[in-house]
């Protein structure tokens, strides 16, 4: 690896890092507000067998320490980006005339129960919280976020922002998604479908993405997951990351419309 650790002294105004974290890989890059490219600085897999018997925090808490002890990075700005298996995401209903806040966080936490039967305390929940109509929630384990504000504590990091991969993707491309049009990311072996509507992200579906599969097989899926949504299918799905080839050619007619959108956000990692 390249010795990156002078170049991270000298920080220019605009410039942050982006570490996304998987169960299996730590990739870093260097980003900056004034430019769309972003630099690779380092990349690593790694087994959580590799720490012996810690649980997933710790584990990931020693191969993040592992990768940025090079690197210097005291001072610079961070935007951990979490990748989706690290995650819970999933549609909130706001109740019925509800005007607060707490009516809408309470709502979130009530469905995450019910659909994962653990409990909110042990998780940070965020969302784009509405009380008039439903709405996109995620949560984040505790333990994971702490070990986060930990690393970057010790290294003198601040940190900015905590994504998951899905919402940091839309969070890049959500300029780029037309009136209508629905969000898909593809990265290890599995698609995240935005559900979008009016520029919001309304529901997020994670499906894993067969070998071989096409447009026939993109149309039922987004089909099908329209119908549990109990929304209009899109009328057209704007895909980005690594998509494969069968995906990224044209539609054939009667299949759901498909447009590129790019590479991988920078900063992606595969599991």
């Amino acid at each position: 690896m390249p010795d990156v650790s002078n170049q991270m002294k000298r920080r220019l105004p605009g410039q942050a890092l982006r570490i996304s974290v998987s169960r299996h890989a730590i990739s870093v890059v260097r980003t900056s507000r004034w430019s769309k490219a972003a630099q690779p600085l380092v990349r690593q897999a790694f087994s959580p067998e590799d720490a012996g018997a810690h649980h997933d925090q710790q584990a990931l808490g020693i191969a993040l320490r592992d990768v940025l002890a090079g690197l210097n990075p005291a001072g610079w700005p961070v935007h951990f980006v979490l990748a989706d298996e690290l995650v819970r995401m999933w549609q909130v209903t706001p109740p019925a005339q509800s005007s607060r806040l707490a009516d809408v966080e309470a709502a979130a936490a009530l469905r995450f129960f019910a659909l994962y039967g653990e409990a909110p305390a042990n998780w940070h929940i965020a969302g784009d919280w509405d009380t008039r109509a439903p709405f996109f929630a995620a949560a984040m384990p505790r333990p994971l976020l702490a070990m986060l504000e930990q690393v970057a504590q010790e290294l003198g990091m601040a940190i900015v922002a905590v994504q998951p991969q899905v919402v940091a993707a839309w969070n890049h491309w959500r300029r780029a998604i037309r009136q209508g049009a629905w969000f898909g990311q593809v990265h290890d072996g599995l698609l995240a479908l935005g559900i979008a509507d009016g520029g919001r992200l309304r529901a997020v579906r994670i499906v894993p993405l067969p070998a071989g599969a096409g447009h026939e097989w993109l149309t039922q899926t987004v089909q099908r997951e329209a119908l549990l949504a109990a929304v209009e299918g899109p009328e057209l799905l704007h895909l980005c990351g690594a998509v494969p080839p069968l995906l990224a050619k044209p539609a054939a007619q009667g299949c759901t419309p498909v447009a590129m959108l790019g590479a991988a956000l920078p900063g992606e990692v595969a599991a």
